[in-house]
């Protein structure tokens, strides 16, 4: 990938739960880390050069210090309310012999009063937008925001705190018709869509609302669905990387495709979801390159340390 030209500066307003993830390695220590999806999007924006605030529910405690100086360190600036006299939630992922990672969590989700102001971006997903009583309000948000800003959404879905597939399609679905961009795993919708082909449902998906459609296949690549062409699938091959874990990659993949459809004007507004929504294969592609090689980099270092702007 060549040199990046310098980033877009369009306000972009992430929204979602932050935490601690607890890594226990296979030799029995432990590591640190802060995190949360949408913790992690905002981080991986705001390396790759973008103005980014954040909503989202941090405690006093020590790992609520932790988990702000990395969001502040990275120039992230916290919406007002997200500081809370309470403790921070946990993910502890317990990783297997390939560095797969999955989850048990301890957490309580809430969220004040968000205002979107400036934002000409809103991203949400994973627990935020599926766990009680913080949902309901990121639901709101989304429906608000759509009238001066895009908006992008990951379900990320974490069947452990979450309800049967049946009980948790309808507000999946609902969300994906907000969405102008929407991104999911492959495991995501083989959970939600038991039997069902993957590639069958993101064609479904992107004829309700959103512009884009992606699916992410781990050591597959990605594949792309455009609402103009739904017939049609844009591909992207994987990047050989030596894994340490994967915690954060699907984040890393959500920030650096959304940064790139802002540097190409084709998020910020109603004008650039207009644009979208006329996107090409070639400039789906290019979003696609620049996630892929996101993620990749992200997969090579312990936790979620996503690259910056100049490592890009």
């Amino acid at each position: 990938m060549a040199a990046l030209e310098p980033a877009v500066t369009t306000p972009v307003l992430v929204v979602g739960e932050s935490l601690v993830d607890i890594v226990q390695r296979a030799d029995g220590s432990t590591d640190r880390h802060p995190g949360g999806s949408p913790a992690n999007v905002a981080i991986g924006l705001a390396r790759l050069g973008h103005p980014v605030r954040f909503a989202t529910r941090i405690g006093t405690d020590a790992d609520g210090v932790a988990v702000r100086a990395h969001l502040e360190a990275d120039g992230v600036v916290l919406a007002a309310g997200a500081v809370v006299d309470a403790a921070t939630s946990t993910a502890t992922p317990v990783l297997d012999p390939a560095g797969g990672a999955s989850y048990v969590f301890d957490l309580v989700w809430d969220l004040p009063a968000v205002d979107v102001g400036d934002a000409g971006h809103v991203h949400t997903g994973s627990i935020a937008a599926n766990l009680a009583p913080g949902a309901t309000r990121v639901h709101e948000l989304l429906v608000a925001a759509r009238a001066g800003a895009t908006t992008s959404y990951d379900p990320n879905l974490r069947p452990r705190i979450i309800g049967t597939p049946d009980d948790e399609r309808p507000g999946v679905e609902r969300l994906v018709a907000l969405a102008d961009v929407v991104k999911a795993s492959d495991q995501d919708l083989e959970w939600l869509y038991p039997g069902e082909p993957v590639e069958r449902v993101a064609a479904r998906w992107v004829t309700t609302g959103p512009a884009l459609v992606v699916v992410t296949r781990g050591a597959a690549g990605a594949s792309a669905w455009l609402a103009r062409h739904p017939d049609e699938v844009v591909t992207a091959a994987p990047r050989r990387v030596d894994v340490v874990d994967t915690v954060g990659a699907g984040d890393a993949f959500m920030a650096g495709l959304v940064s790139s459809l802002l540097d190409q004007g084709l998020l910020g507004g109603p004008a650039e979801r207009s644009a979208l929504q006329a996107a090409t294969a070639t400039d789906v592609g290019a979003a696609l390159e620049r996630a892929t090689l996101t993620s990749s980099i992200t997969c090579g270092r312990p936790g979620a340390d996503p690259p910056t702007r100049a490592e890009i």
